[in-house]
């Protein structure tokens, strides 16, 4: 009677490929949370478009802008992540955003 004994590496690689599929699995999910979390995040920002865009405003506001470059800077350190990728993250953010502000302001709200 043979037996069929896996060897350590043929486990070894079993269990990575199980793990790897716990991270992607969760990498997935966080995916999601981005896309639905900017998805929200626009919803207010188009509102804050129309806003400005119905009494005047102007579509960029650089004080506003810069308080939010130190503030997501700070939280990126304290999230360990790159504070250089989040500051170019939220200036293409913003630069959308702006976009949107823009296309309000042309249109009369």
């Amino acid at each position: 009677m043979t037996t069929h004994r896996e060897t350590p590496m043929t486990d070894d690689a079993t269990r990575a490929a199980e793990i790897l599929k716990e991270h992607r699995a969760s990498i997935d999910r966080l995916d999601a949370i981005l896309i639905y979390t900017l998805g929200e995040r626009f919803k207010h920002t188009r509102a804050v478009g129309a806003l400005k865009a119905a009494h005047d405003l102007p579509p960029a506001d650089p004080a506003r802008e810069a308080q939010q470059i130190a503030r997501l800077e700070a939280l990126s350190k304290e999230a360990d992540l790159d504070p250089d990728f989040a500051k170019q993250l939220l200036a293409f953010i913003i630069a959308e955003v702006i976009q949107h502000h823009r296309k309000h302001h042309e249109q009369g709200a």
